[in-house]
């Protein structure tokens, strides 16, 4: 019987290989798992069980030449292979059901935002100020693997962290919440971020490293939040902005 092999690739990936293991880890944890990839041209009772349950808990799925395979796992990967997250996911609905509860109700939302390291440490941020949880989205987004856990100093398992399909669809579910939605943002019409009366509780957009938030998703903020600036300067990064709109949402409670 071949056991579960979770072994961390290039990238900070996570591959659990074989017929049983990738099963078991859709019947277990289905909210780890990123994708399952087959090898090209095999048909078989157990692939066939395991695609069933891919579309059962809408795990995405694809057929890849056999080399292809061997590069990810240069061992007996017996022609199945899932790419797995290093921590599980949770649901929407219950990181907002508990988010009045956490020492500092805000739930932050990363719109595309893509480098692993930038996910760690605001999780780190977020965590140790008392947030909520974490919401990122399904596609183009980065991937959370081991990089971005040890990058958050392990806060990515301690927080809970929601994955959805459509991050629009996903605010307009914290609309309906109560939830107020700000957004980080600069030019006409962003208010500053130190003297903006916040409230809570509330969810925080952040936006892609260089593209910002994306138009269909700021339209469901209610407002946007700008940091100024003492000095000429073009941009801050991603964390290290998200990072100081936290702080502005933890005066009042830790202050």
């Amino acid at each position: 019987m071949k056991k579960r092999d979770d072994r961390p690739s290039e990238g900070g990936k996570t591959f659990v290989i074989g017929n049983k293991p990738v099963l078991e880890l859709l019947e277990d944890s289905p909210s780890r798992v990123d994708f399952v990839y087959f090898k090209k041209g095999r048909h078989d009772k157990a692939l066939d069980k395991i695609i069933d349950l891919c579309k059962k808990v809408r795990v995405p799925f694809k057929s890849l030449p056999g080399q292809s395979l061997d590069r990810m796992y240069r061992g007996n990967h017996q022609g199945v292979i899932a790419q797995a997250a290093a921590l599980e996911y949770v649901e929407l609905d219950r990181i907002l059901n508990d988010a009045p509860d956490a020492p500092l109700p805000l739930v932050v939302v990363l719109d595309q935002v893509q480098d692993p390291g930038n996910v760690g440490v605001l999780a780190r941020t977020l965590y140790a100020l008392g947030g909520a949880g974490l919401v990122v989205g399904r596609h183009h987004g980065a991937y959370l693997g081991t990089g971005a856990v040890k990058a958050s100093a392990g806060a990515l398992n301690k927080m809970p962290v929601a994955k959805v399909g459509n991050i629009s669809r996903a605010l307009e579910e914290c609309i309906k919440a109560g939830y107020t939605i700000y957004g980080a943002g600069a030019g006409e019409g962003a208010e500053n971020a130190y003297t903006s009366p916040l409230r809570l509780p509330a969810v925080l957009v952040l936006g892609n490293e260089e593209k910002g938030i994306r138009p269909g998703v700021a339209k469901h903020c209610d407002l946007s939040l700008a940091i100024p600036f003492a000095r000429e300067f073009d941009s801050l990064n991603v964390a290290q902005a998200g990072a100081i709109l936290i702080a502005q949402f933890a005066k009042g409670i830790l202050g």
